[in-house]
């Protein structure tokens, strides 16, 4: 998997979504080899109520990645830029990163017995339809 080095994924337009999860499903099946949208490092929810807008829930790409360092095993090493990349092979399966993350984005895949995190790589952006989700300098 490539990751856009010194690039972190941002939520640019969220008025432009349609909420047809192009994005999450591409999350999942090139990054998690999955059809499930549970397997999507993004996830595109209503905020509910009458209006029922929606919002991204992204990883921010934080500079000093609590997730990263919350890891005892090294499985989460801090990008240029922000973010994370993943080494699955090092991932004893603890945890520490879901309960560290800020922003509350880091799932767990109880069947793989590893975090769903992003890897800022982008594919989300790339298969937006509407430009909601895009890769910026960090």
């Amino acid at each position: 998997m490539v990751t856009c080095v010194g690039r972190v994924l941002k939520v640019a337009n969220i008025n432009r979504c349609i909420a047809c999860y192009s994005c999450m499903l591409a999350c999942a099946r090139v990054v998690y080899k999955s059809f499930s949208l549970r397997k999507s490092a993004v996830q595109i929810r209503s905020r509910g109520g009458l209006q029922s807008r929606l919002q991204a829930d992204i990883c921010r790409g934080c500079q000093d990645a609590p997730c990263a360092a919350a890891c005892p095993t090294g499985a989460l090493i801090p990008r240029k830029g922000g973010g994370v990349a993943c080494l699955p092979a090092k991932c004893n399966g603890c945890r520490q990163c879901v309960d560290a993350c800020i922003v509350r984005v880091i799932a767990f895949d109880e069947e793989e017995d590893r975090p769903i995190v992003c890897i800022q790589c982008g594919t989300c952006a790339r298969f937006c339809p509407h430009e909601v989700l895009a890769m910026v300098e960090g």
